[in-house]
């Protein structure tokens, strides 16, 4: 982005803006914008452009809008090829980009291959175990939540550990899953009147297996007897000649084979299902369960599974026996997956161990805050591991506040509450610190607009964000643009790191805003004001309060020049006969110059009467000279005006200082009756006196208001007529 152009129509308030930025040998660019200008509105159009919003006029809607920002090649600049960074916003704090300056790519990487032979020996246990149900749930979700009752995977198969190295047969491994867990099902399994009829069943089948011959329950009912029977021919147990015993109360069954040991089952299981109030039980759950088609389904595999009626009483149990079935039929896949956990655990705490250790641009940042601004916190990422190994995308941040020797954590919310607005705002620069130092690590050019970030710091801190855009300037990756309405703040960008060819000030008319060069910016006394004293009447005219200045710093101001300069400013006996080459004369008196102008005759207050109607129709940049010639003869008019109305020389002549308030204060008590001169004369107090005290220390602040005001309060005092 070595070009810049930015092309606006209607956006946001501005009507018109047309700029080429060359940014080919510099890396930032100031504006200085008086408030109501142009700053926050372009600003909001940079902001839609990163996030590729179309340019509107929130005023005049029906207003056609259009916004082009484009680089040398001609492509559009926008999305995160943008970062705009407002004078706060309290929303803005890490995220998951930011979150990577606390990655060490090593550590990463060799963790998330541990996570990679774990999620394959997973993968393989889960896809088995699906087949193994013919279903299509997540068995990662549903072993978590049956073993854990959470989503922790990794805890529930270790629970279970230990019991399925015991368990030796899968008696439920067979059974379809999803038929039997099926939400419908599960609901009506909730309901009272099936709970009954279940509990029934269950009943009058515990009494027959209590008077089998054979079967027990819990341990030897017949389904666990159908699968050791299944079990037992599948490892050749009989192929082997081995034999069964089944003892009876009153003798002993010795199996030969398979076919005997599954007649015996079956004799045993004919006389049970066969019970009459046995099927009664069974009828009345059959006729629950023909409400709808998913329960019809369930129905129907129960009629044919009728065994598993004996569980229906204890769902979450009998998921959990189901589960470990499927588990244990592949019990290989689950061990290969136990000892990839256990080859990992040790490695993983070994490198998070590491991580704690790890200096990354995380620490990198805060070092930078905590070296050069001045809050009264310390900040920490308290998930840092986490984040730096992947578990965690996003930091949390904690909080420690300070005083003395005092330390207390304290979350943000309750720390917002105590900070002052310039410590909030250190905060928000901060976490505008952890995005500019993501960006520069992943190597993304960014044009940065910056709105007014210093505005409400103290100068620790004003300096401080000062010299941390003079490092993002010297980058590579960024291209800045600095906004400010605060001229201070805009002389020091200047002096400190942005040339003064790139140092613009933006002018609205009713055309549009113009981004001009700069002036005025480096001691406007010494290298403009002097320099053009004799052929530019408004700076002529505006310096009169600092020469002023200095003949009262040096000579008092009994001195003759502190009189006749008095007289410039406030509307005295002599004021009519001071010449602009007695104004000369006091300048190159104190100045050691030799210049003359061309009009010496003319009075000083027929001058700057002449340029402040000349100022009622200036356009064009902000402007030092006008607003002091306009406080100046604002002032003039509306002491005249007051001495004419009050028609008293002697209290006039009486005043030793402050002239203009001593006048509003008699004109009140004498003619208190006319409210609207009074109204008029009141804002003269107010908005003049620092206009027309200018010095250089402080006329930074009168250049950051807008001269439009002085130009209506000058237009209101002509109207007053004596």
């Amino acid at each position: 982005m070595n070009r810049i152009t930015v092309d606006l129509e209607h956006c946001y308030g501005i009507k018109a803006l047309k700029k080429d930025f060359d940014f080919s040998k510099t890396s930032a660019y100031a504006i200085y914008a008086a408030n109501g200008v142009m700053k926050s509105s372009l600003a909001e159009t940079f902001k839609g452009a990163a996030e590729n919003r179309p340019p509107e006029d929130r005023i005049f809607s029906g207003r056609k809008c259009s916004r082009s920002i484009t680089d040398e090649s001609g492509k559009q600049i926008e999305g995160d090829r943008i970062l705009v960074v407002l004078p706060y916003d309290e929303q803005f704090g890490p995220t998951e980009k930011t979150s990577t300056l606390l990655v060490d790519a090593v550590l990463r990487k060799e963790y998330e291959q541990l996570h990679v032979a774990i999620d394959g020996a997973k993968d393989a246990l889960l896809k088995a175990i699906r087949q193994q149900a013919t279903s299509r749930k997540d068995f990662e979700q549903e072993i978590s939540s049956a073993f854990t009752n959470s989503d922790d995977f990794e805890l529930a198969v270790t629970r279970i550990r230990d019991e399925l190295g015991k368990q030796t047969e899968a008696p439920f491994s067979d059974v379809k899953y999803d038929i039997i867990f099926d939400d419908k099902v599960l609901k009506a399994l909730d309901s009272k009147d099936l709970r009954a009829a279940i509990e029934g069943y269950i009943r009058r089948y515990n009494e027959l297996l209590a008077g089998s011959t054979y079967f027990r329950k819990g341990t030897f009912d017949y389904y666990n007897a159908g699968q050791i029977a299944k079990s037992l021919a599948e490892h050749g147990f009989f192929d082997a000649k081995h034999s069964v015993n089944l003892k009876a109360s009153d003798a002993t069954l010795e199996i030969n084979t398979q076919k005997e040991l599954e007649g015996v089952i079956a004799k045993e299981k004919e006389a049970i299902l066969k019970d009459k109030e046995l099927r009664k039980s069974f009828d009345g759950l059959e006729k629950q369960l023909s409400r709808n088609a998913e329960l019809r389904e369930f129905c129907r595999y129960l009629q044919d599974n009728e065994v598993l009626v004996s569980r229906l009483n204890n769902v979450p149990q009998f998921k959990e026996d189901i589960l470990k079935s499927y588990l244990k039929v592949h019990y290989p896949l689950y061990q290969e997956l136990m000892e990839t956990y256990d080859a990992a655990a040790k490695r993983k705490k070994e490198i998070r161990d590491e991580a704690r250790k790890q200096q990354t641009q995380w620490q990198q940042v805060i070092s930078i805050f905590n070296d050069r601004f001045f809050v009264p916190f310390q900040l920490e990422a308290k998930n840092q591991v986490k984040v730096m190994l992947g578990d965690d995308q996003v930091i949390k941040l904690g909080f420690t506040y300070i005083d003395g020797a005092e330390k207390v954590e304290v979350d943000k919310s309750k720390l917002m509450k105590v900070l002052s607005t310039g410590e909030r705002k250190a905060l928000y620069v901060l976490n505008v610190i952890f995005e500019i130092q993501r960006r520069s690590k992943d190597k993304q050019e960014t044009l940065v607009v910056v709105d007014d970030i210093a505005d409400s710091f103290d100068y620790q801190n004003k300096y401080a964000i000062i010299q941390y855009l003079k490092d993002i300037s010297e980058d590579g990756q960024f291209k800045l643009l600095i906004m400010t309405h605060n001229f201070d703040f805009f002389r020091t960008l200047q002096s400190r790191f942005v040339g003064y060819p790139y140092c613009l000030m933006a002018s609205k008319s009713d055309k549009g805003v113009e981004l001009v060069q700069a002036t005025g910016v480096k001691n406007i006394f010494a290298n403009d004001w002097k320099l053009r004293f004799f052929d530019d009447s408004k700076k002529k005219i505006a310096s009169i309060c600092f020469l002023r200045n200095l003949v009262e710093m040096t000579t008092g101001e009994k001195d003759l020049h502190h009189v006749q300069l008095t007289s410039m400013l406030h509307w005295r006996t002599d004021s009519t006969t001071i010449t602009v080459g007695q104004l000369d004369q006091i300048f190159n008196s104190l100045c050691k110059t030799k210049g003359a102008s061309p009009n010496s005759d003319k009075p000083v207050c027929d001058l700057i009467t002449v340029e402040a109607d000349a100022c009622l129709n200036a356009q064009g940049q902000p402007n030092l000279e006008n607003k002091i010639v306009l406080a100046i003869a604002i002032r003039l008019a509306a002491e005249r005006y007051m001495i004419a109305k009050m028609k008293d020389d002697k209290f006039v002549a009486a005043i030793v200082a402050n002239q203009t308030q001593a006048l509003i204060e008699r004109f009140k008590k004498q003619a208190s009756g006319e409210k609207d001169a009074i109204k008029v004369l009141d804002m003269v107090a107010l908005m003049t006196p620092e206009n027309i005290h200018v010095n250089s220390f402080m006329y930074e602040p009168i250049l950051d208001m807008s001269d439009e005001h002085l130009r209506k309060l000058y237009r209101e005092v002509l109207k007053l007529k004596p």
